[in-house]
């Protein structure tokens, strides 16, 4: 069969200096070449049904400077197109920012919740749903995964499934009922080195969130390769489904 072919949905500045390394770091997760992965800005362009057909699936990672939790025309804009990816049901993983914004898209609450961020390495539990997922059933009932956020989804929408939990926040991971849509807010995309050259991007996180240096910061984080295999499994399901 032929390489899958990817769109990833990007909210991040031109001289974001992680824009480049989000395309990299999901092109490793998934095995994949990252000219299989294409780009679209969603701070200058909209999504649309013509342009969803070139694609076996979508991708939403992380969000430097941009919130899901706030008010803007522009981000009325997106939650709108991310409704129109989710009603045609194209396969799509979505992390950090992008769960937040398929959460709130589809009838969910997200929150600016600094009281409940979490940074680094995190532990988090399975559902009972989770355990029988075809993709979260491949994990351990308690697995670690690396996650930095301070916007909360403190309601999921109607449709979502609950996959996973942490201690701190319940809504953590979901899959859309009858479709191949996964959203986590942790980052199976990164691993260790590439989690810790964000943190160094935005610094200003470690010290609101850790209330450390980056430096302390680091000693404490450990790498997540059962999460991170979530992605290359999410591969997998699109592949089959295809068939």
């Amino acid at each position: 069969m032929a390489e899958l072919r990817y769109l990833l949905l990007q909210v991040r500045d031109q001289d974001d200096p992680i824009r480049e390394q989000e395309i990299s770091c999901f092109a490793s997760a998934l095995d994949c070449d990252p000219a299989a992965i294409d780009c679209l800005d969603l701070l200058t362009e909209r999504i649309t049904a013509e342009c969803l057909q070139s694609y076996d699936a979508v991708l939403i990672g992380g969000s430097g400077d941009y919130s899901a939790a706030g008010e803007s025309d522009w981000l009325e804009q997106v939650l709108s197109d991310l409704r129109l990816l989710c009603q045609l049901g194209k396969p799509t993983f979505a992390s950090c920012w992008g769960f937040q914004a398929i959460a709130r898209a589809l009838g969910g609450r997200c929150i600016h919740d600094p009281a409940n961020a979490e940074l680094g390495t995190i532990e988090l539990t399975r559902t009972a749903v989770g355990a029988v997922d075809p993709l979260f059933s491949k994990l351990n009932a308690s697995f670690p995964a690396l996650a930095g956020h301070e916007d909360h989804v403190v309601e999921l929408p109607p449709a979502a499934e609950l996959l996973a939990s942490s201690e701190l926040v319940r809504n953590q991971a979901f899959k859309l009922r009858d479709s191949l849509i996964y959203c986590t807010q942790f980052h199976p995309e990164l691993e260790l080195p590439t989690f810790l050259q964000r943190v160094a991007a935005y610094p200003r996180y470690v010290e609101q969130i850790a209330g450390m240096t980056v430096e302390s910061f680091a000693t404490l984080c450990y790498d997540t390769p059962l999460a991170r295999g979530l992605l290359r499994g999410f591969a997998d399901l699109v592949k089959s489904s295809s068939h």
